[in-house]
């Protein structure tokens, strides 16, 4: 690929709040400054409209994709930018009962070229006493994403999603050189996993890496870990936030993900298997719709 190709990623780091609109207007802040800095892709975090534990309050400011104020103005920043705008997720009502945490890809004309609902929910109790029900309010997805970029394809998933590398795979498999993943996570696995996971991940599928995050302790209490990752095909960290909001860039040169699979050929690599009895089937594993 010539230079042409290449392009500049930003990982917009958030520390969102119990609201949408004061949420909204620190995202518009910090997607600015991106494209200030010359960004071509810009992406925020997980719920990036807000971020609330309590039930209640947080079917009280859900709105449908139809209706959400956040989703409208991140569609007329990204016209007036002109640039590819990945809004990480944001919570929308999906039903009476349930809410959905959903991706966005924005083109530079303002369109939403691709959506994806977070698949894994995370649903842990982690030492100490933390514990998330994300599937108490969020209904989970059922089909993987790929999208279109000028500079080749791109694969959206969210947060949790990490811990489920086949995932992963498949994306790398149907064509994406750019894998993403923005986040929340707490400080606690953030810590331990962060870093490892996302590079393990590049590494794994010979792709870029794109993984924004939220940071710091928010309205509601809860502490996020940032440190907002830009990740190279053979797993060299291109960027990293800290622990607090900003703004944090790279060029992207495609042509690496391809030098990367050449020199590990893996994606090639891979063959059917079977488990040998008596192992059993986990419980857990179901068949996904849309899936063979």
């Amino acid at each position: 690929m010539s230079a042409e190709n290449t392009f500049t990623a930003a990982m917009v780091q958030m520390r969102t709040g119990l609201l949408p609109e004061p949420s909204l207007e620190q995202g518009v802040k910090l997607i600015r400054e991106a494209a200030r800095q010359g960004a071509d892709y810009v992406q925020t975090p997980e719920v990036s409209n807000m971020m609330q534990l309590n039930r209640k309050a947080l079917f009280e400011h859900l709105a449908t994709e139809e209706d959400d104020v956040s989703l409208k103005a991140y569609r007329a920043l990204a016209k007036e930018l002109k640039i590819y705008l990945h809004i990480g997720s944001l919570a929308l009502r999906f039903s009476p009962e349930k809410a959905v945490n959903r991706s966005f890809l924005i083109g530079p004309d303002g369109a939403v070229r691709a959506s994806y609902d977070k698949i894994h929910m995370f649903d842990i109790d982690l030492p100490g006493g933390e514990s998330y029900r994300e599937s108490a309010n969020y209904q989970p997805g059922e089909t993987a994403v790929i999208s279109e970029l000028p500079w080749g394809r791109i694969g959206l998933t969210i947060c949790y999603d990490l811990r489920f590398p086949a995932l992963y795979r498949a994306l790398a498999e149907a064509g994406a050189l750019f894998l993403t993943v923005p986040s929340a996570f707490t400080r606690k696995t953030g810590e331990a996993h962060w870093h490892v996971l996302l590079r393990a991940r590049a590494i794994e599928t010979g792709c870029f890496v794109f993984a924004a995050a939220q940071a710091g302790l928010h309205e509601n209490k809860r502490e996020t870990y940032g440190h907002s990752l830009i990740i190279a095909p053979w797993g060299e960290v291109l960027a990293e936030g800290g622990v607090e909001p900003g703004v944090f860039v790279a060029k992207i040169d495609p042509s690496k993900v391809e030098t990367a699979r050449k020199a590990v050929p893996s994606l090639q690599h891979g063959r059917r298997f079977s488990v040998a009895e008596p192992a059993p089937v986990p419980d857990h594993l179901h068949l996904v719709r849309g899936s063979a």
